[in-house]
Parts: C-alpha cells; structure tokens; sequence
C-alpha cells in the first residue's frame, strides 16, 4: 500500500522510514556511484530531507520498503533551483509545481521493478490532483527514459546535459485524471483504493501546499 508522510511523521512507521534511507544508500551510493553522504548506518540523507518533505512509501505485503520519492513545493529551497539552474536556465518557482526527487526502489523488488514504479509515480500523480498543482519538476538520469515511457508518463524536457549514460535532463509532468488511470492500471491498484490512501493520509478538505516547508 501507499503512504503518505512528512519528514515530522516518518518516526510513525520506523520500519519503513530506515529502510528507505538504507535502500536509498544501495541504489544512490553503490549502484550508480553518485557522490552522496552515506552515514554509519547505511542511510542516505541530504539537505532536502532536512526540509520537511512529503515522502510517498509502497509498502511491500510484508511490511518491507518497496519504493519511494519525496516532494518539495518549488516555492521554497529545492534541488533543480539550487543546483541544476545551468540546464533550466533560471529559478522554477511556482505554487503549482512541486519538485519530485530521490525516486528509489527497493532491492528487493527486481521480479515487480515496473508495478512498484508505477505505483510510487501514481502517488506522486495522486499529490498533484489532491493539491490542485498543475506539473512536477524532477531531475533525472538516462536510465530513467525508458522507464517513465514504460509507465505512459513521459516528461517535457527542459533541458538535458552530458552524454549517453551520463546524460542529466530537467523535465515537468503534467498532472491529470487520465494519467491517474494509466499508472493505477500498471500498478494494479484500484483507483477507488488509491483514492482512499491518499484520503486517509490527508482528509479533506485538502491540505495546504506549504505544510512541507514547516520546521
């Protein structure tokens, strides 16, 4: 299943919280060698997790971490303003985009990569509708184009640099109904259940954007 979670909220599902971290450490740090802080206990944080951040965690059947991404609203310090502006050209601010970053699956979900995938983007669809945003921004590696195409949800590319593997683009995702329906399906979530995770997690109405960017 889904949830929905602040940084002030994750220390509710302790289990779910470390392995998050710890699987982030495994894909970031180890897998595709990119320079992160990696602490004594295997866990990979930044500056953003610091921020308060919504992070949206599949839960396995069994209780283990299978995916997740945090968001940041684009109002506040994010990561495509604060480090990747030499492709975007400028600040992308605005009450309706959010950042979307550090997409993570689990290790132990190689045989259903492409159901958790789909399911922690349709969570990240599912906080656009709920919010009323219009787009998330995101940073992503080369690896992920096939996937986001997989999925049937392929970003606008505002800009890309580097080559081949080492190619870096900045996109926005478009938010919409017809896209919910699509990730739901690869994910084999019904929309009804979907719509009721994020209903729990937040209730109604809906929530204000700038919780994220409280202590």
């Amino acid at each position: 299943m889904l949830h929905y979670l602040y940084a002030d909220e994750l220390n509710t599902k302790p289990i779910l919280k470390n392995a998050m971290f710890r699987d982030r450490a495994v894909q970031f740090s180890e897998r595709l060698g990119w320079d992160v802080s990696v602490d004594v206990y295997g866990e990979e944080r930044d500056e953003y997790d610091e921020m308060n951040p919504l992070y949206v965690i599949w839960e396995l059947p069994d209780g283990r971490h299978g995916g997740s991404m945090r968001a940041l609203p684009t109002t506040g310090p994010c990561m495509t303003n604060d480090h990747f502006k030499d492709i975007t050209g400028g600040d992308i601010s605005s009450p309706l985009i959010w950042e979307s970053t550090r997409f993570c699956l689990s290790p132990n979900v190689d045989d259903q990569a492409g159901r958790v995938s789909a399911a922690v983007m349709l969570a990240g669809c599912e906080i656009g509708i709920k919010f009323g945003l219009k787009h998330a921004v995101g940073v992503f590696d080369a690896r992920m184009v096939r996937i986001y195409r997989a999925l049937g949800w392929s970003p606008d590319v505002l800009g890309s640099s580097g080559e081949g593997r080492s190619r870096v683009s900045v996109g926005l995702w478009e938010f919409s109904e017809d896209i919910r329906q699509t990730l739901c399906t690869k994910a084999g979530v019904a929309p009804d259940l979907s719509a009721l995770w994020i209903d729990r997690a937040f209730g109604m109405p809906r929530p204000m954007a700038q919780k994220s960017m409280a202590g």
